[in-house]
């Protein structure tokens, strides 16, 4: 695999985690790549997306552990909405 798709891979894999001193460290390295800007934040847009989905699907699991009503998520029938 080239170094550009590692460092697109690694972009949306921070902004995923969390990993706030991340993302900007990457991009810079993606864009000495030969990675352009519409690609950085097509990576960044995908991973929200896949967060979100996660976060939703979390939070429906840890209410279930506390015996509070499970909210149906939008995309349950989806898997984790992250498509």
């Amino acid at each position: 695999m080239e170094n550009r798709t590692k460092l697109l891979i690694a972009v949306g894999a921070s902004v995923t985690a969390n990993c706030q001193p991340c993302p900007e460290h990457l991009m810079k390295g993606a864009k000495d790549s030969g990675a352009e800007e519409k690609e950085i934040m097509e990576a960044i847009a995908i991973a929200k997306m896949v967060r979100k989905g996660a976060m939703a699907h979390m939070d429906e699991f840890a209410s279930g552990l506390i015996g509070e009503a499970k909210p149906v998520a939008e995309d349950s029938e989806n898997g984790c909405g992250c498509s």
